[in-house]
């Protein structure tokens, strides 16, 4: 037994000596952490930086040499650097893990939102020495997150002015599965899509071929897979004459329709004026004519009327 210790002694010594030789490479430690794509740093207890990794020179664009013997105070801004050295304090004070989110001046001047975690380095009698830590930055995690509720918002605010609207109106994703309805579209529809409108909000989740007749089914099919911009006809159903308008909101991935019941008077006075005016674009005389027709000859604007509505005519038979 005193044999083998006396043989293995030289190779444990050897062993030491090579675990001593690498903590005391410090260049070898550099270059491991120069190796990582997150920032680091160190700072002693009196919060001088000691050193940094290459990300820590490329965020604030201080190199290494330069960084050391600073304080936070000589490369941020007051009060960013207050914030900072009191989060020191108060670890150095509560040692543990320590995360908390700020802001950081950046090399190009701009100020990022960064994550840092930190924690308390002690040294071999166990004696505190300072503080390593490690900075991510969430700039574009956060600008995500805020569109993310500006579009939450806006899409509040819309379905509160889509529910104002007299005109039905329905929005449906590319699974043809309704994102939203009113109840003017509804009504349209018919009493069964009422009360389907009743028990289920805005009709959200619905499969829009259960809801429409086949022919405006078609249409929103056709424009989800073209990416047009928007088709419009006029549908004859249930004893009504509605008016098309299918829309794309965002290409081939969700659609909209409009539908406008042209029964009514005001609606049809309008809807003539609108479509004279794109038809008759460039003939003034005949939209006057239009206007005219409408304040005083009641037969002769019917006739008009059943023209226009002729030449748009898309049957719910076809």
């Amino acid at each position: 037994m005193t044999n083998f210790r006396e043989k293995s002694d030289p190779m444990i010594y050897e062993e030491k000596s090579a675990r001593k030789s690498l903590i005391e490479d410090h260049s070898l430690y550099q270059q491991i952490i120069d190796a990582l794509p997150v920032p680091i740093f160190y700072r002693d207890q009196n919060g001088i930086y000691q050193t940094c990794n290459a990300a820590h020179e490329k965020l604030i664009g201080i190199s290494r040499d330069q960084l050391i013997g600073k304080t936070v105070y000589d490369v941020q801004p007051q009060e960013i650097a207050e914030i900072y050295a009191r989060h020191d304090a108060d670890l150095m004070e509560s040692p543990g893990d320590q995360v908390y989110e700020t802001k950081i001046k950046s090399s190009d001047g701009t100020f990022r939102d960064v994550v840092f975690q930190k924690a308390v380095i002690r040294n071999e009698a166990g004696e505190q020495i300072g503080i390593v830590g490690s900075i991510f930055d969430v700039t574009e995690r956060r600008k995500q997150e805020q569109k993310l509720e500006r579009a939450k918002e806006s899409m509040i605010i819309s379905s509160h002015m889509l529910h104002k609207i007299r005109a039905g109106i329905i929005i449906v994703n590319t699974d043809f599965k309704v994102i939203d309805s009113n109840e003017s579209f509804a009504q349209m529809m018919g009493e069964d899509i009422v009360e389907l409108y009743d028990t289920i909000p805005g009709l959200r989740g619905a499969d829009i071929s259960e809801l429409v007749p086949d022919v405006i089914y078609k249409m929103i099919a056709n424009i989800m897979s073209s990416g047009e911009n928007n088709l419009e006809r006029d549908v004859k159903y249930q004893n009504k004459l509605l008016h098309i308008s299918v829309v794309t909101i965002y290409k081939q991935r969700v659609v909209g329709a409009v539908i406008r019941d042209m029964s009514a008077p005001v609606l049809v006075r309008d809807e003539i004026i609108n479509r004279a005016q794109r038809v008759n674009k460039q003939n003034i005389d005949t939209v006057q004519q239009i206007a005219f027709l409408l304040g005083e000859n009641a037969a002769q604007t019917e006739e008009l009327i059943n023209s226009i509505i002729e030449s748009y005519r898309y049957s719910d038979e076809e």
